[in-house]
């Protein structure tokens, strides 16, 4: 019989699979369907199935503080922004070299919490963020030809993801996960629909409208599972498996979309993960020291 951890790491694992799959599918529906028209169709079906979701769980009856309220909308807005960024590099971008950026995101997230939270960190930290930004910069390579705007809409996707993760920070945990989902979902839905005024409507061909559900299944069973995964596990176990999905973004770049990053680009990912884990690792070890002092 397989342990909590055992569960909670499959379970993140399959998470970070799924998402892959969203991103391929919405990748290949680049090629069929204008952006805000998917973005519109997609939300539809998340902002439905996250809407029935968070009724049955009794988000609804939750009481906001007009702090918690703004703190809710204004983490929608950057995860709006967020996604158009996003959608933009996975457009034009390797899925692979996009994902691999975007493992960043422990590192930032941790250099955003002591620059604007006051959180502490070390040396040894702040050195291994340092270590794996060269891992990105090893990614973009500004210096080489290879580096467009693309790259760059890519590297301004971390930071607008990195504020939104910062202001979940500060939200209250009286706050349901499933009502902070859907308001994003619903804040994106809105974005598309404005945003297809710009746009020839046209309706989803068959192919289309498969990879539409295919996506909108992918992103909400793996909202599903890495909620499962972190309720399952102890999160010191079960959050270093979500750097699984460059390796699921690897062989869905390579067996799909025929895609397979160079030296350099693997050096780069590699240097990130690793640093990320080793982050991860010292605060680990901070924690356990506070909760040694905290008992003596």
């Amino acid at each position: 019989m397989l342990s909590d951890n055992a569960r909670g790491a499959l379970l993140m694992m399959a998470g970070m699979a799924a998402f892959t799959l969203s991103d391929s599918f919405m990748k290949l529906l680049g090629q069929e369907l204008p952006m805000f028209q998917t973005l519109v169709w997609r939300g539809l079906a998340v902002s439905a199935v996250l809407g029935l979701w968070a009724w049955r769980a009794g988000a609804f009856r939750v009481v906001l503080t007009g702090h918690d309220r703004r703190l809710i909308v204004l983490r929608a807005l950057f995860d709006t922004a967020s996604v158009w960024f996003f959608l933009q590099a996975l457009y034009h971008t390797p899925i692979a070299n996009l994902t691999a950026i975007m493992q960043a995101l422990p590192l930032t997230v941790t250099l955003g919490a002591a620059l604007f939270l006051g959180e502490a960190v070390g040396w040894k930290r702040l050195a291994a963020i340092g270590v794996g930004f060269l891992g990105v910069l090893l990614i973009v390579r500004p210096e080489a030809g290879g580096f467009d705007v693309y790259a760059l809409y890519a590297l301004i996707c971390v930071v607008v993801v990195t504020a939104r993760d910062l202001l979940t920070r500060r939200m209250t945990k009286a706050i349901p996960s499933l009502l902070v989902a859907l308001v994003n979902a619903v804040f994106v839905t809105v974005f598309g629909a404005v945003g297809m005024l710009s746009e020839t409507v046209q309706l989803p061909s068959p192919q289309a409208a498969l990879l539409l559900c295919g996506t909108s299944l992918a992103i909400v069973g793996g909202y599903l599972m890495t909620v499962m995964a972190v309720r399952t596990g102890e999160l010191a176990v079960v959050t270093p498996f979500r750097y699984v999905g460059l390796i699921w973004a690897l062989i869905v770049g390579f067996f799909l979309f025929r895609e397979w990053p160079d030296m350099l680009t693997q050096l780069g990912a590699g240097l990130i993960v690793a640093t990320g884990l080793f982050t991860f690792y010292r605060e680990r070890v901070t924690a356990r020291k506070a909760r040694a002092r905290a008992l003596r």
